[in-house]
């Protein structure tokens, strides 16, 4: 019976979406230098994906609050 490998659990993901969004910008350009062993190469793309997810989430749960406050329709942005 073969064995599975077993993941190593990801560290702590930062407290805030700007945290998150630096250390996730600051991986990309490490990963696309080319220059990381196979085994960071995969540490990194795992760690980035868990980074994304938490970003994804973090803007969601924002959009919800949006929604709450705006009585369940999103409006457009006016920067203006």
């Amino acid at each position: 019976m073969p064995k599975t490998p077993i993941a190593a659990p990801a560290p702590d993901l930062p407290a805030t979406y700007e945290a998150a969004l630096q250390e996730l910008e600051q991986l990309v350009s490490r990963l696309e230098s080319g220059q990381m062993p196979l085994d960071e190469l995969l540490a990194g793309y795992q760690r980035g994906a868990a980074l994304l997810a938490f970003c994804k989430d973090k803007l969601q749960a924002v959009e919800d609050q949006i929604k709450v406050l705006d009585g369940g329709q999103l409006k457009p942005w006016d920067a203006a």
